[in-house]
Order: structure tokens, then sequence, then C-alpha cells
């Protein structure tokens, strides 16, 4: 063994009692990232039976196929949210049986309105199958679109949100937001049909409120502008921070919309890289001025394909 290794972690175990802020040690056990994640893929296949199998998946099957995953999504889920719940201030002296109770029923509710998210993503395969006309199928889709992966395991974080889970949709919608580049806060509000073209750097902030029928393209940020600071300078939690979208919006690629003042009027259109920091009325459209663009002659030599290029 290495001399130095000892003083190594005597380094190490000195900073766990100055550092004790990144520490969880004789604390509640969290929930397990891996064991979180491997629940959405189980509740992914619910809500699209069929798509994400190794087999093939008969209709005789199907009662079989629901009862199996729902149990485990029962079993599995239950453990992860009380295990989140240990960790909530308001839960601290309820005891664990209390908290294993609460966790179970908060779980029911999320797997009794699952009817409900299939509903809601029904219509967002929909929109992408209606809003690009590369999509062949709702199979090519539901296979292949980032977009719709992010916004489905979206709509199951948002049900816990809203059931004031603590931890697990975050990490839900941070799986989600690992796998395909989109940020969507699951505190936000978003209507019926929605669809996120390419989708890689969209964020969508937590208070953030959508309607329906709304298209985003890559790179969009629905943002906050400015934080409330205490006394201390310290940013103050809550609040409406970022935009409101409105019914039948389109925001094009690299547009950020920012403030939770700023509203985007229905039937509206946000252009490509626009900086929109006030609100738009209903049916306007929002663009830059075209950029000049400079064209010079190039020196020909006998090698040149390209006589024109552009700076």
């Amino acid at each position: 063994m290495h001399t130095k290794l000892p003083d190594i972690v005597d380094g190490i175990l000195t900073s766990y009692s100055t550092h004790r802020g990144i520490n969880h040690m004789e604390g509640a056990l969290l929930p397990a990232r891996a064991a979180v994640e491997e629940l959405v893929v189980t509740i992914l296949n619910v809500l699209f039976p069929g798509y994400y199998e190794k087999r093939e998946l008969r209709l005789s099957d199907v009662s079989l196929f629901v009862w199996e995953r729902i149990v485990s999504i029962y079993h599995g889920l239950s453990n992860e949210v009380a295990k989140s719940l240990r960790t909530a201030e308001a839960l601290e002296y309820r005891t664990d049986q209390d908290i294993s109770r609460l966790a179970v029923d908060k779980v029911v509710i999320l797997l009794s309105r699952l009817p409900h998210v299939r509903e809601k993503l029904t219509g967002d395969v929909r929109a992408a199958y209606e809003g690009d006309p590369a999509a062949k199928t709702f199979g090519e889709i539901i296979l292949s679109y980032p977009g719709l992966f992010a916004i489905a395991i979206y709509r199951v974080a948002h049900e816990l949100y809203h059931l004031e889970v603590p931890l697990i949709p975050r990490i839900m919608s941070e799986y989600a937001h690992r796998c395909t580049g989109i940020d969507i806060h699951p505190g936000a509000h978003i209507g019926d049909n929605f669809f996120i073209d390419h989708g890689t750097g969209v964020v969508i902030g937590e208070t953030t409120e959508i309607g329906d029928n709304v298209r985003l393209y890559q790179g969009v940020t629905l943002g906050a502008l400015t934080f409330r600071k205490d006394a201390e300078g310290r940013i103050m939690k809550g609040g409406k921070r970022h935009p409101t979208i409105e019914d039948n919006v389109v925001i094009y690629a690299g547009a950020t919309i920012l403030g939770g003042d700023t509203v985007v009027g229905r039937n509206s259109i946000v252009g490509g890289n626009v900086w929109l920091l006030e609100s738009v009325p209903p049916n306007t459209t929002v663009t830059h001025q075209p950029p000049k663009l400079f064209f010079k002659e190039k020196e020909l030599s006998p090698s040149d394909d390209v006589y024109m290029y552009y700076i």
C-alpha cells in the first residue's frame, strides 16, 4: 500500500466535517436514482404498450402484461416515494408506517392517472405527426423522437410533482434531460398537443405555463429574467418566474423568452434567435431584421469546384 493513502483518507474524512452541505450520513435513505430510472422505463412500457418490449406483445397477453408491470411499479415506486417522503421536513415526526402508507396512497393516485396521461400523450404524438412533414408513422415518433420521450416523462413527473413527492420528479426529468438534451421542469404546466421538434437544448422552467397546440424547436429557452432576493442577498424560492405561452404559438430555434410577466399571445410566432423580455399581443409575428450578407468573388484555380463563398 502506498504510504500516502492514509493521509489521503484522513483529508477526505476531515472534509466531511467541514463541508457538511454535500454529505448525507445518518440521514434518511435517499431514493435510488438507478431504481427510479428503471421505473420510468417500466411506466413508459405501460403508456406505450408493445413499443419498448423485446418480444412481441399479443392482445391475448395484454391483461397479464399490464398486471405484471403495474404491480412492479406499485411496489418499486412506493418504496422510492417512501424514501423521498422521509426527507421532507413536514413529515419529520411521522412514523415509518405512516410514511409508507402515505407513499402507497400517492403511488395509487399516480397509477389511477395513467389513462389520463395516455390521453395527453395521444395528442402529443398526433401533434408531432401533423407538425413534422418528415414523420411517417406514429410508431416512428414514439420510438425515435426525443421530444416525445421527454414530454412523456414530463407528464408522469408532473403528476408526482403535484402529489408533492420530493426528489423523484426531478430525478425523472433529469433522466429525460440526460437522454435527450431537453430540460422540462416537472412543475411547468403544459397543455394538450405539445410538440418539440428536434429538441436539443430546449429549457422549460418550473413556473412556465404553456397552452394547447404549441410547437417549439431546438434551442428554445423559456426561462427566468430576475430572481427576488432576501435581505441577505440570497435567492428567494417560489413566485412566477417564467413566461406564459398561450394557445397555438410557434417558437422557432434558438429563441429565448424570459420573465414571469412575459406573455406570448395566442396564434403568435416567435422567430429564430429572438431575445424576448416583453409580452407579445395575440396574432403577432416577432422576428429579427434579416442580416445583410456580403458576397466576395473567389480567385479561381483549376482544382476549385465552388466559385462563390459567404463571409
